[in-house]
């Protein structure tokens, strides 16, 4: 498993016509699937007059939590071309939505399937692509007369420091670091035991 992975930055948006059909869409970075659940309901509700709101989403580095939904378009005319776009591109911790409103004229399953993927694919072409770092933490507690040696090997492996306590002698530092290097630092730090 590689410790690096892809994602949006921000919401972005995308949007596609196809013989008066509407077709908006809307790229989140997202990280639950609660946050998921949220991002959906407030669509149905902002655009309750339209015809369906279809989704796709992909959620943490190793791209195994993954839903694709057609809300009563054919099957898989929407959610899998969305789903096929976030797959493109590699990303994950992503939700797209298509919003459609219909114009009149039915499209076909084929006319479908390749709205729904260009209006994704605006939305992923109109976000800032980031790689981003898969990080473990570590916590270590030590005598607070080892704190030079500590902060040395932290100033040497730059994790990110999410945490210090100290209580009476004892520290204790909760550090981030990239999962590759997760366990040269933590015997770098029990060598100092």
């Amino acid at each position: 498993m590689t410790d690096e992975f892809k994602t949006i930055a921000t919401t972005s948006e995308g949007y596609y016509t196809e013989k008066r059909s509407k077709f908006l869409a809307f790229a989140h970075p997202v990280k639950t699937i609660d946050e998921v659940k949220d991002i959906i309901a407030g669509y149905r509700k902002k655009y309750y007059d339209a015809r369906h709101v279809c989704y796709a989403y992909m959620l943490g580095a190793e791209r195994t939590e993954f839903r694709a939904n057609d809300d009563g378009e054919p099957s898989s005319t929407a959610g899998k071309p969305i789903l096929g776009q976030i797959n493109s591109n590699e990303l994950t911790d992503i939700l797209i939505v298509v919003v459609r409103y219909y114009g009149g004229v039915n499209l076909g399953t084929s006319g479908l399937i390749v709205a729904y993927r260009e209006a994704a694919a605006d939305a992923i072409n109109h976000a800032t692509i980031e790689t981003r770092q898969v990080e473990e933490l570590i916590t270590y507690s030590f005598a607070y007369p080892q704190m030079n040696d500590v902060m040395r090997i932290v100033k040497d492996m730059n994790p990110r420091i999410v945490s210090q306590t100290y209580e009476g002698s004892t520290c204790t530092i909760v550090l981030s670091i990239r999962k590759g290097e997760a366990d040269q630092l933590r015997t770098r730090l029990q060598k100092l035991l």
